[in-house]
């Protein structure tokens, strides 16, 4: 087992810092008038968000501290656990239905998404698998065929939800981290074209989703329903200009655009703090997203990259959708932005992992 050699990467505890600040600040900024509106308090979203960053936090740097070997034997029960969570969830008067989907468990006032869970619980496994079985990787019958299918039984379990846009990260950072380990570009060939067939016919299934995709090429087509939110995401960020309207005076948010705090708080940060404050973010991204790459490359030992690659993979690819829905670049998916959007299990989640990424660092060759 490797020895820590150094002191986790602090440029990467910046970043992260960094972007959950400004994300705590502007969840309250595009909250506050629905909160008060909905729930006669202004701090409601931001209140919840807090509690969630400080336990997002505590795991952060408690996952620094131990060993990230120390999961690699665990990394299978945690994979089985949130498997029997996301059947729980479909099961009628357990899970919680919200936009549509039934992707919730509920505890009081605090529900978790399994899904969530899920992207996570699949980084270490194959991290560990794809270690193990580093060999077997450019083959179909004991490389690709056994990890594929794990990860669309996962993928065939969160779209009976549905959530297609969680769905969707998940299987993209699983192939980041096959194509890592070293599968062959012929397969990756062959797989595109299966999955361009599969995603066609997820879209054809659902009349929502051909709905955002029409949207998407033309919101106009439809501005009061299916073009509404892209619409709305625009008329935020391009009177933002340079330096914004300035904090807390977004009009978006007063019920122009949906639940501005999750998945659209970007559109916010942009119309309050302009082109500056956008650019702010993105360099914390980039600088989070550079470090995590660094750390990939330098571990330690193959299990270490995986893993590192996994996570850094996941909030890149998380980033670039989010981003890309905000600006009229891709069809509306539903995702968070990762440290930003308001939500606890993502927010949890997402500083754990970089928990285990900074743990990483301390090993780097």
């Amino acid at each position: 087992m490797p020895k820590v050699r150094s002191a986790p990467d602090l440029l990467l505890i910046g970043a992260t810092v960094s972007l959950l600040i400004v994300g705590l600040i502007m969840v309250f900024s595009a909250s506050a008038v629905w909160a008060d509106y909905r729930f006669d308090d202004s701090f409601f979203f931001l209140k919840r968000q807090l509690f969630f960053a400080g336990l997002g936090l505590i795991a952060m740097f408690f996952m620094m501290n131990i060993d990230y070997w120390n999961w690699r034997e665990m990394a299978k029960i945690f994979l089985i656990i949130c498997f029997g969570l996301l059947i729980l969830v479909l099961i009628p008067g357990v899970g919680l239905v919200r936009g549509g989907a039934q992707s919730w468990l509920g505890v009081g006032a605090f529900s978790i998404q399994p899904s969530e869970f899920m992207k996570i619980a699949m980084i270490f496994f194959l991290a560990k698998y794809l270690s193990d079985k580093q060999k077997y990787v450019t083959t179909w019958k004991k490389g690709l065929f056994p990890t594929l299918g794990l990860v669309m039984l996962a993928f065939a379990l969160i779209m009976l939800q549905p959530d297609l846009g969680t769905g969707a990260v998940m299987v993209l950072t699983c192939v980041v981290m096959i194509f890592i380990a070293g599968a062959q570009i012929s397969h990756f060939v062959y797989l595109g074209m299966i999955g361009v067939v599969g995603l066609v016919g997820l879209i054809i299934s659902a009349p929502y989703r051909l709905e955002r995709i029409t949207s998407f090429l033309d919101p106009w087509q439809d501005p009061l329903g299916s073009g509404f939110q892209i619409i709305q995401s625009l008329y935020a960020i391009g009177p933002g200009g340079f330096l914004g309207l300035g904090l807390g005076a977004s009009r978006q948010k007063y019920f122009y655009l949906p639940e501005p705090q999750t998945d659209f708080i970007f559109a916010i940060l942009s119309e309050e703090l302009g082109f500056i404050g956008g650019a702010f973010v993105l360099a914390c991204f980039a600088i989070l997203l550079w470090r995590g790459l660094r750390i990939a490359l330098f571990a330690p030992d193959l299990y270490g990259s995986l893993m590192a690659t996994g996570i850094i993979g996941m909030i890149a690819i998380q980033v670039m959708i989010n981003i890309g829905v905000v600006i009229g670049l891709m069809p509306v998916t539903g995702i968070t932005l990762p440290l930003l959007s308001y939500g606890g299990s993502s927010l949890t989640l997402m500083l754990t992992s970089i928990g285990v990424l900074l743990n990483i660092s301390r090993h780097m060759r």
